[in-house]
């Protein structure tokens, strides 16, 4: 079942999530995908971004595979006399992740974003070079302050069972391991709540959620539509402050192409879901009652 209500948040105090090594961020931040790829909606995107840096959405997370950097460039520019207001997280191809080349992809990202420093460097997903080589250059970068810390993205729990190995940290990611997982996680696709989300949780990392409205799916289902609509907001709102429920355990990045969207966006921290709204979402989106494989958009 949903955990109960944990009361109304506002644009003005937004929650957040705490990383194992004690930074924090909030819990609704900035995604990137498919920003960037078109100059006619360069204007939109730039406002868009910026204005959710007023608003307090300040995690930003983008990755070198976005527009093949073009949404770094994008994000750099948005940024640019503002880089101390934001946790910054970009990612590794995993066809560039070996133990040079996590190293010269992060260099390259930084050169685009136009910065000196990631806060969080994420391997995209597990790819065909080995764990260790891949640690061995996140912690390098870490050393030489390239990288605030590192994280992994579309990691089952066997992945960061060997992702442990990898580590030396005998089982637990907490010592000299990922600060966080970002995985596609909403309403439909509720997998991680199973056996990731606890495993997660139990090592002290916070899940970054990703596709909160599952491509735009979940903004046409029938029972989102009503639940919003009985709730007076966006069937969007609702999709996001229902992942938002999870906080501190769980953040989520959000693209916007306009300030518009990234004000419906925001305006999800000050949604109010009641039970009888989570019974309804409960009803037409149960919760796992097994492990599933994890999903990938």
């Amino acid at each position: 079942m949903f955990p109960a209500q944990t009361g109304r948040v506002t644009t003005t105090a937004p929650p957040t999530v705490t990383f194992p090594d004690g930074r924090t961020a909030p819990a609704l931040g900035q995604g990137t995908w498919y920003l960037g790829d078109d100059p006619r909606r360069r204007a939109a995107e730039l406002e868009a971004l910026r204005t959710g840096l007023d608003l307090g959405l300040t995690l930003v997370d983008t990755a070198e595979m976005y527009g093949d950097g073009a949404a770094e460039a994008l994000v750099g520019e948005a940024i640019a006399g503002r880089r101390d207001e934001v946790f910054l997280v970009s990612k590794v191809l995993p066809g560039n992740a070996s133990r040079r080349g996590t190293v010269d992809a992060c260099h390259a990202s930084l050169r685009r974003l136009g910065t000196d420093r990631l806060d969080l460097y994420l391997l995209h997903w597990r790819g065909g070079h080995p764990l260790s080589d891949t640690v061995e250059a996140m912690e390098a970068l870490v050393e030489e302050g390239a990288i605030g810390a590192w994280g992994v993205s579309n990691f089952d729990v066997d992945d960061l069972d060997d992702l442990a190995v990898a580590t030396g940290a005998g089982g637990s990611a907490r010592a000299s391991g990922p600060h966080t997982d970002q995985v596609l996680y909403n309403l439909a696709r509720r997998g991680p709540e199973f056996d990731l989300l606890p495993r997660l949780r139990a090592d002290g990392v916070p899940l970054m959620a990703y596709s909160p409205v599952d491509h735009g799916e979940l903004l046409d289902h029938p029972v989102v539509a009503s639940v919003a609509h009985d709730l007076g907001v966006t069937p969007a709102q609702l999709a996001l402050a229902w992942v938002l429920r999870l906080a501190p355990d769980v953040c989520v990045a959000v693209k916007a192409g306009s300030a518009a969207h990234t004000r419906e966006n925001a305006a999800a921290l000050d949604v109010d879901i009641d039970d009888q709204a989570f019974v309804q979402l409960e009803r037409a989106f149960p919760a796992p009652t097994a492990a599933v494989p994890l999903e990938v958009l």
